[in-house]
């Protein structure tokens, strides 16, 4: 498979990055400062296929694959693998996803010979057995330092990560691009699947036989940890049943 060259264009009279100052990085590719808003948008007319194949030609070593093991980790897993063997591929662990994610990430790890890097927060003593026995409670909200704080450790040294964000899995998400600087880390963030619908995830998954979450079987669209999942009533929203009952839409990592 071919894929676009894109050569990221130096901006006119663009200042140098800068950092210790207070003031955000300029965005760079290859140590040359670009216009976020003009390499977006070429990379918004590539295919998820091509957008990777892109990403990985144009960062390589310095990309990086976040999984999160639901249908769309699995596309973006299998299209990465053919794309690049020694791929790179990292997830957080919050000692408190299913065991069914646990599962769907060693099958994976099986089917394609890789390895998915763990990065686990300093979790309380017993944090899964406080879950198991059923004393998780209000004042036990954990997505700050277990999931955004382990964030930014498995993104350092790292330009450019890889999400499995669609526009449409939520209103929040809507307006998703594809290719853009994440403010929130400071670096590069390519959403291959982000004009994707659920017929073309579950299509590319049935016709390329790849493993996923048997727990999408069970009537979850979304999945996150066990605390804050559930299944989302009928005709509401894939992420209605995140953190259901709440007014939090986003763990934090991607909004």
């Amino acid at each position: 498979m071919s894929s676009a060259v894109i050569r990221p264009r130096p901006l006119d009279n663009a200042p140098a990055s800068q950092n210790g100052n207070g003031h955000r990085p300029v965005p760079t590719i290859g140590g040359h400062p670009v216009d976020p808003d003009r390499i977006s948008a070429e990379v918004e007319e590539m295919g998820a296929q091509e957008a990777i194949a892109w990403a990985i030609e144009t960062f390589g070593s310095k990309l990086t694959f976040a999984a999160s093991f639901q249908k769309t980790t699995s596309v973006i897993v299998d299209i990465a693998h053919r794309l690049d063997p020694d791929a790179r591929f990292v997830f957080v662990d919050t000692e408190l996803l299913f065991p069914e994610t646990y599962e769907t990430r060693d099958r994976l790890a099986n089917h394609y010979g890789i390895d998915f890097e763990s990065f686990v927060q300093d979790n309380p003593r017993g944090l899964r057995e406080r879950w198991d026995a059923g004393e998780w409670g209000p004042d036990d909200d954990c997505c700050a330092p277990r999931k955004v704080a382990t964030m930014r450790r498995a993104l350092e040294g790292v330009d450019c990560w890889v999400s499995g964000v669609r526009r449409v899995d939520s209103e929040t998400r809507a307006g998703s691009r594809r290719f853009g600087w994440d403010v929130r880390f400071d670096r590069w963030k390519l959403n291959p699947l982000a004009d994707w619908d659920d017929k073309q995830v579950w299509t590319y998954i049935k016709e390329n036989h790849v493993p996923y979450n048997p727990l999408h079987d069970q009537g979850y669209p979304s999945i996150g940890c066990m605390p804050c999942t559930s299944k989302p009533g009928q005709g509401d929203n894939a992420r209605a049943g995140r953190w259901a009952g709440t007014d939090r839409t986003e763990c934090g990592i991607n909004g």
